[in-house]
């Protein structure tokens, strides 16, 4: 999704819940783009510079509502954040149980092939309805190896 494109969309999910899409929010998105994976707090804050913790707090809580971002808990039990899959595309996370980073990987056509038959089993003998499905491998990454 171009940026003009993703901007006009967070605008419209913004709207839809009753809210503006104010210079703040569109920073928090503007960094969530740049970083391309889930963040912390801190990391945000620091991709963002003069960005105040207690206006990102409040709008992050309204660009989760919105549908927006997601967020996740590390390893380490800090929240992270990043778009939501409707804004970008499906994927899955590498988590480092030593350093608590989280990165993307890219959903191959093999693994999701795989993990929706698995799926499809798991609902077929429990009569869950599965909506989706997150994938997070947790182990120590390259840098912490």
């Amino acid at each position: 999704m171009q940026d003009t494109e993703l901007h006009a969309t967070v605008g419209e999910r913004l709207r839809a819940v009753g809210q503006r899409y104010t210079p703040v929010r569109r920073a928090v998105v503007d960094v969530l783009v740049a970083t391309a994976r889930p963040v912390s707090m801190v990391e945000l804050l620091d991709a963002g510079s003069g960005l105040a913790q207690s206006s990102v707090y409040r709008s992050l809580g309204v660009l989760e509502e919105a549908g927006v971002v997601h967020r996740m808990l590390g390893p380490d039990g800090l929240a992270r954040h990043e778009l939501a899959e409707a804004l970008t595309e499906h994927h899955h996370h590498l988590v480092c149980t030593s350093c608590g980073t989280v990165e993307d990987v890219p959903a191959s056509l093999r693994l999701e092939q795989t993990v929706a038959r698995a799926v499809a089993q798991a609902a077929a003998a429990t009569g869950f309805r599965p909506q989706t499905h997150r994938l997070d491998l947790v182990g120590v990454c390259a840098r912490c190896d």
